[in-house]
Order: C-alpha cells, then sequence, then structure tokens
C-alpha cells in the first residue's frame, strides 16, 4: 500500500495507541473554550472540496495549513458522506487515510486527529496510524464491529445522528419532533456505547446538520441545540458549506457560504458546542473567539 509504514513502525504507533486507554475528550479538545475541528478530505467527490486534496501529498500539506492555521482538532476521512454518496471498501478507505495520518505525525504535527469513518477497521488501521478518536456519522451502527473496536482502541468518539444513510437520506426526510428524536437517539447510542465498555467521558454527540434533514429541520435544530447540550456531553456541530445555508442564501455556491457559515458557527457556540467542524479554519477560529470574547469577556 502505497505510504504505508513499515510492518514495525506501525506496530510501534499500535503499541501507542493501546497505550492511550484513559484518553478522554478533556484530554483531547482546548480547555475552557470552543475548539475548531478542521475537515481533511482525501476524497474525489466530497461537496466542498472533493479531489482538491486526494493525493497524500497535498491532504498532508492542507492539514498541515489547518492546523498553522488554529484547528484544535483535524478531521481526516477517506469516504464522502454528502447525500448521494457512493461508498467505497474498507481497504480503499484505509489506502487513502492512513499515509495522510502518518504523515501528520512524521512532520512533527501534535494536532490531535479524529478519523471520520463508520468502518471498524478503518478506525483501527487509522488510531494505528496516530489517529486520536473517532468520528462516526453512523453513531458505531453501521458496521457491527464498531462498538466493540471503539472501546478496544480506548478513545473517544463521536456519535452523530443521521436519518437514512448517505445514498438516500435526502431522499424525503420526515420527522414529528427533530429536535426531541434527534436528542432521544444520540442518548441511546450514548448509552448503548457505555453498555459496550465506552466510559461517556470518551463519549461526544453530533446532532447531524444535513444528514437526513431539511432546511427547516437544521434551523430547528441550531436553534434548540441546548437540547442537545443538555445530554452533558461535548457537541460537535457541522454546518460548514452545507446546503441549507445556500438555500437560505439565494443559492450562494458552495465556495461563496463562508459568510453563512460563521453565522452558524457563531451560534453553534454561544449555544454551547464544544466542537465546530469547519472548511475555512482560519476565519471560523477568529469567529469563535469573539464569541467567546463577547460571552465570557
Amino acid at each position: 500500500m502505497p505510504g504505508r509504514a513499515t510492518k514495525a513502525a506501525a506496530g510501534g504507533r499500535a503499541s501507542a495507541a493501546k497505550s492511550r486507554p484513559r484518553a478522554t475528550w478533556a484530554d483531547l479538545l482546548p480547555p475552557g473554550r470552543a475548539a475548531v475541528m478542521g475537515v481533511v478530505n482525501v476524497t474525489p467527490d466530497s461537496f466542498s472540496d472533493g479531489g482538491r486534496y486526494l493525493s497524500t501529498e497535498d491532504a498532508i500539506a492542507h492539514a498541515l495549513r489547518l492546523a498553522a492555521d488554529g484547528a484544535d482538532v483535524l478531521d481526516v476521512g477517506g469516504e464522502s458522506t454528502r447525500p448521494g454518496a457512493v461508498p467505497v471498501s474498507e481497504a480503499q478507505e484505509i489506502a487513502r487515510v492512513v499515509p495522510v495520518i502518518a504523515g501528520i505525525r512524521k512532520a512533527g504535527c501534535t494536532t490531535p486527529i479524529t478519523i471520520d469513518t463508520t468502518k471498524a477497521g478503518v478506525a483501527e488501521a487509522a488510531c494505528a496510524a496516530g489517529a486520536d478518536a473517532v468520528n462516526d456519522v453512523s453513531a458505531l451502527t453501521a458496521d457491527p464491529r464498531s462498538l466493540s473496536a471503539a472501546a478496544a482502541l480506548g478513545v473517544p468518539v463521536v456519535l452523530m445522528h443521521m436519518q437514512g444513510e448517505p445514498r438516500s437520506m435526502q431522499a424525503d426526510p420526515t420527522y414529528d419532533d427533530v429536535v426531541g428524536e434527534v436528542a432521544d437517539y444520540l442518548a441511546a447510542r450514548v448509552e448503548a456505547a457505555v453498555a459496550a465498555g465506552i466510559p461517556r467521558e470518551r463519549i461526544a454527540v453530533d446532532p447531524g446538520i444535513g444528514f437526513g434533514k431539511r432546511v427547516h429541520h437544521n434551523l430547528l435544530l441550531l436553534r434548540h441545540l441546548d437540547r442537545i447540550v443538555q445530554l452533558g456531553l461535548p457537541v460537535v456541530v457541522g454546518t460548514s458549506r452545507k446546503s441549507f445555508i445556500g438555500h437560505l442564501l439565494s443559492g450562494v455556491p458552495v465556495d461563496a457560504r463562508e459568510w453563512g457559515t460563521a453565522a452558524t458557527v457563531a451560534w453553534a457556540v454561544a449555544k454551547g458546542a464544544a466542537v465546530v467542524r469547519v472548511h475555512a479554519v482560519r476565519e471560523m477560529a477568529q469567529v469563535v473567539r469573539m464569541i467567546e470574547a463577547i460571552e465570557r469577556p
């Protein structure tokens, strides 16, 4: 596999991953303020930057730029989860992300890394290469091994709500009470994770903005984000450049949605989000710092 480390080096990283059984979100996130998670898509088809950082070298360079711009966490993914996305094999996903994660670490970057995946094998390979946490849009349901694998890895996890799956999630999403249903689902997945051996201090939750939601569903979840915060766990919010922003701003294209993104980031932080997942790290880090300065002078 191109870019894979030697067996001895990979084994050393695996041992390092296994030596972190007490890792929690408190260990990874900056104390007393919201964290900025920078997106590193090693994919040809992501909605915002698909193909731009597909090569290992480009993805590593992009990740290092995001870290220099102020990213508190780097979220590396090798499979697009945009609406209509086509799944990729575990082997292909590993081939995309492992060399990038290993390269980030080889460059001396110590910024925490989350692996954005729904596959247990990818999570295991990524953590062996230097990833610190697992960010799963299926809340550890897509792969029957995901819960046990995450527990065995001893790393923090993000459990996200999604109605359906990426290929069809936007076909006809319906809810009677989107806020209550998302909160209840996340609470249930937290309990499932705890029962599988993942301590609560290793769990964060994500309401899944844009994942099986219409525009008004996304707005309701943001408006009532405090209901998710009340679960008592770090809340991750990803609104960056998403289609509901384009819809509300008269159809502005993806690369012109930073102002709309900034508004949602400011709102999420003010409502208690612990992490905002964004593409434009430098600009959104400024938004986060200003909101926090206003809230906590």
